[in-house]
C-alpha cells in the first residue's frame, strides 16, 4: 500500500437522466448491498491508503452533503441528551472515521472537465486522481499509481474491455449463423474511470464552465502526446440505469469482486 495519500476527485454532479425514470435518489447514491454506490468507489481507494476525498457536486447536492453530515448518526448507536445542553453520543466507531470529505458545489449545469478545474483549489499535491462516482472495479490502485509516475505524462486513463450488451451474431451471406456469443467482451478498449492526472492538466480546462473532459481535455492530451492508458483485464462495472444497478446489486451479493478492502 503506497504511503502517498492522494486526493480523489469523484465527479458527482450529473443529473443521471437514465436513472430517473426508475428512481428519484441521486444516482451516487443508489444502494448496492445497503450502501449507496459512491461509499464503494470512495472504499476501493481508501483500501490502498488514499483516503482524501473531494466530491465536485451539482445536481442534488444537497442529498450527498446530507448523507455525509449525517452519516456518523445513520450508522451508529446513539444516546441524544434533549435541552439546554444539548449533545449525542455514539456508541461505536465506523471503520470510515478517518475519510475526510470536501464537499464542493460546482453549479448546476457545469460540464466534468470544468468541474474539475473548480476543486483546484482544494487539491494540495502536484499528482491527484479523478474518477466517477458510479464505476466499480478490483482495480490495483498502487500499480495505477506506479504506471503513471513511470511514465512521466500529464494524464493517465484506465482502459477495460466492455462487454457487449447484445448476443452477437456471426453469419454467412446466406444468412447460415455459424456463430454465437452471449453478451461477450468486446476487443477495443473504453475509458473507466480511476484516471490520474498531474497538475498541468489545468491547463487543458480553463476555458470556463463548458469544458468537457471526455470529448474535449481528453482528446486534446491525446493529440498532444501526454494521456497513457492503465490496461485492467479484472472486473470492472458502470451504473447509469437501475437495471445496471440491481446486476450490481446481485454481483455484490454474490461474489462482491470489487471489494478489495
Amino acid at each position: 500500500m503506497t504511503t502517498d495519500r492522494l486526493p480523489v476527485v469523484i465527479l458527482c454532479g450529473g443529473q443521471g437522466t437514465r436513472m430517473q425514470d426508475a428512481t428519484t435518489t441521486k444516482k451516487e447514491l443508489v444502494e448496492v448491498g445497503d450502501r449507496p454506490i459512491l461509499w464503494h468507489v470512495i472504499k476501493i481507494y481508501a483500501a490502498f491508503g488514499h483516503n482524501r476525498f473531494i466530491l465536485a457536486l451539482g445536481y442534488q447536492a444537497q442529498a450527498l452533503k446530507r448523507y455525509f453530515l449525517d452519516y456518523k448518526a445513520l450508522r451508529n448507536d446513539c444516546t441524544v441528551r434533549l435541552g439546554s445542553s444539548c449533545s449525542v453520543t455514539y456508541h461505536e466507531n465506523h471503520i470510515e472515521e478517518d475519510w475526510e470529505i470536501t464537499l464542493a458545489d460546482t453549479g448546476l449545469h457545469t460540464e466534468k472537465g470544468s468541474r474539475i478545474y473548480r476543486v483546484a483549489r482544494y487539491i494540495d499535491t502536484d499528482t491527484f486522481f479523478v474518477t466517477y462516482g458510479d464505476g466499480v472495479g478490483n482495480i490495483d490502485i498502487d500499480a495505477l499509481l506506479a504506471f503513471h509516475r513511470q511514465h512521466g505524462r500529464l494524464a493517465t486513463v484506465t482502459g477495460v474491455h466492455p462487454r457487449s450488451q447484445y448476443g452477437i451474431l456471426q453469419a454467412s451471406d446466406d444468412g447460415q449463423v455459424t456463430q454465437f456469443g452471449e453478451k461477450p467482451v468486446l476487443d477495443h478498449w473504453i475509458n473507466a474511470g480511476f484516471m490520474v492526472f498531474e497538475r498541468g492538466m489545468f491547463d487543458y480546462l480553463a476555458d470556463g464552465d463548458a469544458v468537457h473532459l471526455e470529448r474535449e481535455a481528453l482528446p486534446r492530451l491525446a493529440a498532444a502526446g501526454e494521456l497513457m492508458m492503465y490496461r485492467h483485464d479484472g472486473f470492472w462495472r458502470s451504473m447509469d440505469t437501475f437495471k445496471e444497478a440491481l446486476q450490481l446489486d446481485t454481483i455484490w451479493r454474490e461474489s462482491a469482486p470489487w471489494k478489495v478492502w
